[in-house]
């Protein structure tokens, strides 16, 4: 999750564990998670560190915890976000792109994602925090999965790439946009890049120009939709590990 990229919630949590939680979101994202110590979690949390010790055995502990926060908080944006209205697939698949591209707003650490940032770090010597962060993006994925077999179906039923593969696509255009952003210091940079995946998915999708087809009326619609129905049911199997 697949997810996700957005800045955690402006309220403050009214408990302590919560507190360094969403503490943890936000400083894991400006300055990795080597340089977040405890004492540095605990100040931005408002909470000594005794109350950290209570909550977490570890530092890993509390950021595998963070990683689960991070999911849910994303998931729910994610899930009530006004995309998911749409009735269409292809247009669904479309604005989830330009809603992503919509949270490009302030410094790297604002929009960037959590896992994909814990998992550049920590991917060899945090094995647990590793997989968390591989799960939690194949989760979001599979989100965004089951709506391009949906689209592929109705528009593209004969092309030759995989649902599952684009959206592991999307998700690392994604965090490659925000690695760019942090190289080049400006969300401008990041922006381009979501700009041309959308550009790509669109061109997969036939709705790259003025001239891409309708979706299909009549018999050829019913017939599109039980594929897109069997699409979606395979796209919702969990993708192995």
């Amino acid at each position: 999750m697949n997810l996700p990229a957005v800045p955690a919630p402006a309220s403050a949590p009214a408990d302590s564990r919560s507190r360094i939680l969403a503490a943890a979101l936000r400083v894991i994202r400006a300055q990795g998670y080597a340089a977040s110590t405890v004492d540095a979690l605990c100040a931005e949390a408002g909470v000594n560190k005794g109350s950290f010790f209570h909550h977490f055995s570890s530092k890993e502990d509390m950021a595998l915890e963070a990683v689960a926060h991070w999911n849910r908080v994303t998931g729910e944006r994610f899930a009530k976000a006004p995309f998911q209205r749409l009735e269409d697939p292809r247009e669904r698949v479309l604005a989830y792109i330009d809603f992503r591209r919509g949270l490009l707003r302030g410094n790297a650490a604002d929009f960037s994602c959590l896992l994909g940032t814990l998992v550049q770090e920590v991917h060899a010597s945090h094995p647990r925090l590793r997989e968390a962060c591989n799960a939690g993006i194949r989760l979001h994925a599979c989100t965004v999965e089951r709506d391009l077999a949906a689209a592929k179906a109705l528009y593209a039923p004969q092309a030759d790439w995989e649902p599952r593969a684009l959206a592991l696509f999307t998700q690392a255009a994604l965090q490659g946009a925000f690695i760019l952003a942090k190289a080049q210091g400006s969300a401008a940079a990041a922006a381009s890049c979501v700009d041309h995946l959308r550009r790509h998915v669109a061109q997969l999708l036939g709705a790259d120009g003025p001239g891409a087809p309708p979706a299909p009326a009549g018999r050829t619609a019913r017939s599109a939709g039980a594929r897109a129905r069997k699409s979606t049911r395979i796209a919702s199997t969990p993708p192995p590990r």
